[in-house]
């Protein structure tokens, strides 16, 4: 895991977010997620400049998406640098979700 990716973790871990149950490096179809809540069908993506633009992301996001999940980006320097901004978001996303479902 990068440094922001174990960031976010310590803040997702052991339900501590809003209660949700979350998992790393989980395996979806033909691709392993950085996070995901399964309840809400929610995945979050940690990403370094590599992924800029990238097509396998977009594919890999099509393919998630088709099959029920809402996915979430952000790069490395947005959880370093702004990481309650991005927990609200992800707090807003997984609330959003779970009221869906």
């Amino acid at each position: 895991m990068t440094d922001a990716e174990r960031l976010l973790w310590r803040h997702l871990r052991a339900h501590r977010l809003n209660g949700g149950k979350f998992r790393r490096q989980q395996v979806l179809g033909p691709y392993i997620v950085d996070f995901v809540h399964f309840g809400a069908r929610l995945v979050i993506e940690v990403d370094g400049g590599q992924h800029r633009d990238s097509r396998t992301d977009r594919e890999r996001d099509a393919w998630l998406t088709n099959e029920g999940f809402k996915v979430l980006r952000f790069w490395n320097n947005d959880v370093l640098l702004e990481t309650e901004s991005v927990l609200n978001m992800i707090l807003s996303a997984l609330v959003e979700r779970q009221a869906c479902s």
